[in-house]
C-alpha cells in the first residue's frame, strides 16, 4: 500500500515534547464501560431518528454533565438539531449533534469529534456498532475528562455527531452552522473505529495534505503501531480523507487528523459487538490519541503549525 509510514522508534525517543499521559485503571474501566453501554441491544443500533439514538443522546448528555463540560456559550443545552435529508424519496427526519466545550487560554479552536450513530436494525438483527463508532465516542469522553482536569491552551469543542452513516450529515450541519466562526477552528481531530485491530495498527490520516502534523503523530507506547497513510488521492477508495466526519472540515479547508483502523470482518455487521473489540488495543489507541492531542495543544498558537501550508495554497 502506497504512502504508509511507520514512525521509527529513534525518532520517538528524540522528540522531547512527547510525554505519556497518566493512564489509570479507572480511566480504562470507564472507557470500556462507555462502549459496552452504547453498543448494548437496548440502544437498538443508534440509527438516526430512532428511539435508540434518543437513548444514546440521553446517556451521552449525562456523561458530559458528569465530566463537567458546558454547552457552547450562548446555547441552552448541548443539542444542535438539523434536518436529515431522506434518500430515495423518504421523508426528512431530525438529527441531533451534541456540542460541548472547554475554554482554553487562546481563542484558537480544536474540534475533537466522533459520531454516535450507527445503522440500527437490519432484517431483525441489531447492529450495535461497538467499533463503529461507540469506540470513538468513548475516547472522546476520556479526552474531555482529561482536559477538564488539565486546562488546554487552545479552546476545545467536543462534537458528538449524528448521521455520519447517512453521508456525514451531522458534521456537514456543524460546519454550515458552527457555534463560532470557521476561521477560528484551526484543526479537527476525528475518531471513527479505533478498537478493532489484531495487528495493533492505528492509522492517522491527514499528513499527505498537512505534512506539518507528522512530528506530532508519535506515541511512546511500544505496543501500538501508529501508521500514517490512507490519504493520497491516488489510492482511490483507500483514500480515507473524506470517508468520515473529517471530510466536512476538509471541504472547508480546515486541517484535520482522522484516527481509525482498516476494515475488519465485523465492519457493518451484527457482529460488531463489545465482546468482539480488541480491548487492550483500544485502551492503547485511546491513550495514544490523547498523547498526540496533548502535544499538539502545547502549541499555544496552533495556527503556526499550518501557516506555511496555508500560505502555499494562496500562491
Amino acid at each position: 500500500m502506497n504512502k504508509l509510514f511507520l514512525i521509527p522508534l529513534a525518532f520517538i525517543l528524540s522528540c522531547g515534547t512527547v510525554k505519556t499521559p497518566q493512564n489509570t485503571a479507572q480511566n480504562s474501566e470507564q472507557l470500556l464501560k462507555d462502549v459496552e453501554i452504547l453498543a448494548s441491544d437496548a440502544y437498538e443500533g443508534r440509527k438516526t431518528g430512532t428511539k435508540g439514538a434518543e437513548m444514546a443522546r440521553t446517556y451521552l448528555t449525562g456523561r458530559l454533565k458528569e465530566i463537567g463540560l458546558q454547552p457552547y456559550p450562548g446555547k441552552n443545552n448541548y443539542e444542535q438539531s438539523f434536518e436529515v435529508k431522506g434518500r430515495n424519496g423518504a421523508a426528512a427526519i431530525e438529527g441531533k449533534n451534541l456540542i460541548a466545550y472547554i475554554p482554553g487560554k487562546t481563542e484558537n479552536i480544536i474540534v475533537i469529534s466522533a459520531h454516535y450513530d450507527h445503522v440500527g436494525i437490519i432484517k431483525n438483527e441489531i447492529y450495535n456498532g461497538a467499533d463503529d463508532n461507540a469506540s470513538g465516542v468513548a475516547a472522546l469522553l476520556q479526552l474531555a475528562k482529561y482536559f477538564t482536569k488539565n486546562k488546554p491552551n487552545n479552546t476545545l469543542i467536543f462534537a458528538i455527531f449524528d448521521a455520519e452513516e447517512m453521508g456525514l450529515q451531522g458534521a456537514k450541519a456543524f460546519v454550515a452552522n458552527p457555534p463560532v466562526g470557521l476561521d477560528k477552528i484551526k484543526l479537527n481531530i476525528n475518531m471513527d473505529m479505533i478498537s478493532h485491530n489484531d495487528k495493533q495498527e492505528l492509522y492517522a490520516v491527514g499528513t499527505f495534505k498537512y505534512p506539518q502534523l507528522k512530528p506530532f503523530l508519535v506515541t511512546t507506547n511500544p505496543n501500538l503501531k501508529l501508521l500514517l497513510g490512507h490519504d493520497d488521492p491516488k489510492l482511490g477508495s483507500d483514500d480515507w480523507t473524506n470517508q468520515s466526519d473529517q471530510g466536512a472540515f476538509n471541504a472547508k479547508n480546515i486541517p484535520f487528523i482522522y484516527f481509525g483502523v482498516e476494515d475488519h470482518k465485523d465492519y457493518h455487521k451484527a457482529t460488531d459487538e463489545f465482546k468482539n473489540i480488541n480491548k487492550t488495543f483500544f485502551i492503547d489507541a485511546a491513550n495514544s490519541i490523547q498523547e498526540v492531542i496533548v502535544n499538539i495543544d502545547k502549541q499555544r498558537d496552533i495556527q503556526t503549525i499550518f501557516r506555511e501550508s496555508l500560505q502555499m495554497k494562496k500562491q
